[in-house]
């Protein structure tokens, strides 16, 4: 889930650039574009322009207190679909076992 991971990366490191984002995060440009428009529309986070930067644009992303909350919720909601996945290899995995201990040996 995108959203989980752009929020976990702004909160160990708010000076993220969309660039540094999107290179941690595996993804385009756009998509970090994209998911962080998203997020702001929604009040999760919060960009304020660092003005050490005159060269250059500069943001810094910070969760908001809708945006701790929603990212616990988030992290729950992740956390179950992978719990949810990992309990179905599991299944996988003791059935492929099951279906190889019937086999006859070679």
């Amino acid at each position: 889930m995108i959203e989980y991971r752009v929020l976990k990366e702004l909160e160990t490191n708010p000076e993220h650039t969309q660039r540094t984002l999107a290179r941690n995060l595996n993804v385009s440009l756009g998509k970090v574009n994209y998911v962080l428009s998203g997020l702001m529309e929604k009040g999760i986070i919060k960009a304020r322009k660092l003005k050490h930067h005159p060269d250059k644009i500069r943001w810094q992303y910070l969760l908001t207190p809708q945006g701790i909350t929603e990212k616990l919720r988030i992290t729950k909601r992740y956390l179950e679909r992978r719990i949810g996945e990992f309990e179905t290899i599991q299944k996988e995995i003791a059935d492929l076992k099951k279906e190889l201990e019937k086999e006859p040996t070679a």
